[in-house]
């Protein structure tokens, strides 16, 4: 168990951090974007766990009311000028998203990054980027590396992979969903009318 207690202790105490570390500006573009993509259609794309972090905003923003898509699903329709990417890469080097993002941008749309290296090729592509702190290198510790680094006062996150970020990002969204919510008056209720009835 202490493994376990040890990793909950540091992805709830990285969640905050993170969260504290978001630039206001970098969101507030973000925010003022998706309200004047109302009438627009809105794309989310993600590979992997952050694909399933992106599928879960994507549904969130369809209960309030905009007209997004997932990418890749065969329903998926044409994007045009004027429409939103959200793409989400922690590292900001995932092949497939760079792919959809630099299409994207050919055909007018404004592609949003939610990534931890803004300076990342996704980053150099996006109109704007948000930047969610994740893992800084890769290496998932050994027990004994874990301990001989926190003696030295170094060490690395004890999640694998891209947990961090997919993690701190599905909290982000889940959070502004919530602001977009005051903001645009809509209720839970209002929310919940448009959720699935069929499942």
């Amino acid at each position: 168990m202490k493994w376990l207690k040890a990793a909950a202790e540091e992805i709830i105490s990285g969640i905050r951090g993170a969260i504290e570390d978001l630039n206001p500006n970098e969101v507030e573009r973000f925010i003022q974007l998706l309200l004047a993509a109302k009438n627009k259609k809105i794309f989310v794309v993600g590979m992997g766990r952050s694909g399933f972090v992106g599928r879960a905003f994507a549904l969130r923003l369809m209960n309030l009311g905009f007209n997004v898509y997932f990418l890749g699903e065969t329903i998926t329709p044409a994007a045009g000028k004027g429409d939103v990417l959200i793409a989400i890469s922690g590292t900001g080097t995932t092949k497939m998203v760079l792919t959809a993002s630099a299409a994207a941008k050919e055909i007018g749309a404004t592609v949003v990054a939610i990534t931890s290296f803004p300076e990342s090729p996704l980053g150099q592509i996006a109109d704007l980027v948000v930047t969610v702190k994740g893992r800084t290198k890769a290496g998932w510790p050994r027990e004994e590396d874990y301990l001989a680094r926190q003696l030295m006062g170094e060490r690395e996150p004890l999640t694998p992979l891209g947990s961090i970020f997919e993690n701190n990002c599905m909290v982000f969204l889940d959070s502004l969903i919530v602001e977009l919510m005051h903001r645009m008056g809509t209720t839970e209720e209002d929310l919940r009318r448009r959720h699935a009835t069929i499942e």
